[in-house]
């Protein structure tokens, strides 16, 4: 590893932050997997990360940006070497930095905080633009023969053909919510997604580039393993979004703001509208999921704090499902959700009691809530049908039962203050929820 020389030199002098050799160890992790990374560079990397957490320390007025953007690059590479691997680091989702509009700390370190709603969405949309395009200019370098990564069961052109049109189609709404004036009208695969490509990289920072770049560190070297990985943090961006129109559901019933049911309805375009990323990530081809999946061990979307913020701010689980492996493998939201913190079906209760959402607004809140609730049983669905055949009935990679747990839980009552119409008479929501 001649790089490792260069690593030393600059943990001799502990350089600008920003002058860290990213693309050697980048390159180093891809080339061989996560799993793979040569312990000697390992022990290297943790050193340098101890050295720069003790000098951010000793910076006056605190750690830099590019002292947080390294520790947490560090922290995301260095899972497996701590013992500490789990969902959101093999996503490098602190890398990635999900726009969110609180500083709870539920959120956690990783997020960025937006001053307003609107502003949150259009970050989200930008991220999720990013995800997407990044994952089709992946599927075409390849297709070239321009890169060397993940070398290992490419997919042959048929499928590459559709993971583009697939791609595409689930990045347009995001694209339309950002300026309804612009579109791809590419109709051959390809150009059309070197048109999103393009899109995506007109309004990106530098920063948002580096982070995209560093937050691809797979485990192996299978080819598909990209679209995973990119496809689980479009959707991680998705449920973080999510919960932040659930949050201003919540907010809007408590002080009889009728915002609340767009604020539902907004939520509901928003799952609908990434229905096609289910359809993208089957195209992953079983063999090669069932190759990397084996080094993912300790890892798994049971442990998805997004998600379970969406499910507690919906309504509050009960007791068995507080203390259930779901929850506590996210014990931050476990706590908050026992520190009391509302849910929209306690909030539409009590709007409901104290005469604050009656008549016309009732009725439209309530609509919206069976809407959503079908939205997200449809998602569930959809997620054990593909859980199923990816795996069949081999056990989930994060120490859990795997598709048993999805057929568990996939009817369990969104919200129990209104009551569900399985097919109701709403927009389709595109996520396979009711039979055609």
């Amino acid at each position: 590893m001649p790089f490792v020389r260069e690593l030393t030199s600059w943990r001799s002098g502990l350089s600008d932050p920003g002058d860290f050799p990213y693309s050697a160890v980048l390159g180093e992790f891809q080339r061989v997997g996560k799993h793979f990374v040569e312990k000697e560079l390992l022990a290297l990397l943790d050193d340098i990360r101890t050295r720069v957490v003790a000098a951010a320390g000793r910076a006056a007025g605190g750690p830099t940006d590019p002292h947080r953007l390294l520790r947490d690059f560090l922290d995301v590479a260095l899972d497996k070497w701590d013992g500490r691997y789990d969902y959101r680091s093999y996503l490098a989702l602190p890398l990635l930095r999900l726009p969110c509009t609180t500083d709870d700390p539920v959120a956690g370190p990783g997020n960025t905080p937006q001053t307003d709603p609107a502003d949150a969405r259009r970050a989200s949309d930008r991220l999720l633009l990013r995800l997407v395009a990044d994952a089709l200019d992946f599927e075409l370098t390849a297709a070239a023969g321009a890169t060397a990564l993940l070398p290992e069961q490419r997919p042959g052109p048929e499928t590459v053909a559709k993971r583009l049109r697939l791609g595409v189609r689930a990045a347009l709404p995001a694209v339309s919510r950002l300026d309804p004036t612009r579109t791809v009208d590419e109709r051959e695969p390809a150009a059309a997604a070197r048109a999103l490509h393009a899109l995506a990289a007109a309004d990106v920072t530098d920063d948002e580039e580096r982070r995209l770049r560093l937050s691809m560190l797979p485990v192996y070297r299978s080819h598909d393993e990209y679209l995973f990985v990119r496809v689980l943090q479009a959707y991680e961006c998705v449920f973080a979004g999510l919960a932040d129109e659930l949050r201003g559901t919540v907010a809007a019933l408590t002080t009889g703001d009728p915002a609340a049911a767009d604020r539902l309805a907004y939520a509901r375009d928003r799952l609908a509208a990434a229905g096609p990323l289910f359809s993208l990530l089957a195209t992953m081809q079983p063999e090669s999921f069932r190759t990397f999946r084996e080094y993912t061990e300790g890892a798994s979307a049971i442990q998805s704090r997004s998600y379970k913020l969406v499910e507690s701010l919906c309504r509050t689980p009960e007791g068995s499902r507080l203390d259930s492996a779901a929850y506590r493998s996210v014990p931050e939201v476990r706590e908050w959700v026992l520190a009391g913190h509302p849910s929209v079906d306690a909030a539409h209760r009590a709007a409901v009691r104290a005469g604050r959402l009656a008549g016309a607004d009732r009725d439209r809140v309530e609509r919206e809530m069976r809407a959503f609730a079908d939205a997200v049983l449809g998602w569930r669905r959809t997620h054990h049908r593909l859980a199923v055949r990816m795996l069949g009935a081999r056990p989930g990679t994060g120490y859990t039962e795997g598709t048993p747990y999805l057929a568990a839980v996939r009817s369990t009552p969104v919200f129990t203050a209104v009551g569900h119409d399985p097919c109701p008479a709403a927009p389709p929501t595109n996520t396979g929820g009711c039979p055609e």
